[in-house]
């Protein structure tokens, strides 16, 4: 969890990594939410959440499927409060968090040709043996069909999310100087040095 401005606006943001144990929900991921939450409430900020996840982390039990529940309050709460709740689906995003938090954004942002799903194509292909859609689960397909808002590639992701919490939170469209990465501060400059005089005569 962090806290910060984008295009000078305040947020709370919250992230999972794929890097560690598969991005999978355990307790501390909820923990880590729910907390992000409470601070977005607090502060009165929008939470923007990155989920990257292969489902619940199964070494852990009920205690691992009970995030579920507890994101979702977590997440009413950001509702209630009526602060803007943004969702960045990553590739992958699957299992207990696509039937919780990960899909319960005020809007729903993917990159392109991720993997967004709860029970994967294989799976899913065996239980009831048939041949899945081309392109079945993928954010291009969730989005024709109603699931997503958006597909933004990665390059484009912060100045869409600008966008989109200024128009949630009313305020007036960004000016290109807010869009643009900060600069670093120019190098002093050097004055050069004047030879003194010679002495007159």
């Amino acid at each position: 969890m962090a806290e910060g401005e984008i295009g000078r606006t305040p947020v709370v943001c919250a992230g999972q990594d794929f890097a560690f144990m598969a991005g999978s929900m355990g307790m501390y991921v909820g923990n880590a939410i729910v907390a992000a939450a409470e601070r977005a409430v607090k502060t009165r900020r929008p939470l923007i959440l990155f989920a990257a996840a292969g489902g619940a982390r199964m070494q852990e039990g009920i205690l691992s499927l009970m995030q579920m529940p507890r994101t979702t309050v977590a997440v009413q709460m950001l509702k209630e409060a009526r602060l803007p709740y943004i969702v960045v689906l990553t590739h992958p995003t699957t299992g207990g968090v696509t039937a919780s938090y990960a899909m319960l954004g005020d809007v729903q942002i993917a990159e392109p040709n991720a993997l967004i799903c709860f029970a994967g194509p294989r799976v899913i292909e065996q239980t009831i043996r048939e041949k899945l859609p081309e392109g079945f689960q993928r954010a291009e397909y969730l989005l024709d069909h109603g699931m997503l808002d958006r597909v933004t590639h990665r390059k484009l992701m912060r100045e869409e999310l600008i966008t989109i919490v200024r128009m949630l939170t009313h305020q007036a469209p960004a000016v290109k100087a807010d869009l643009a990465p900060p600069q670093p501060a120019p190098e002093p400059a050097v004055a050069a040095e004047v030879p003194n005089p010679e002495p007159q005569a």
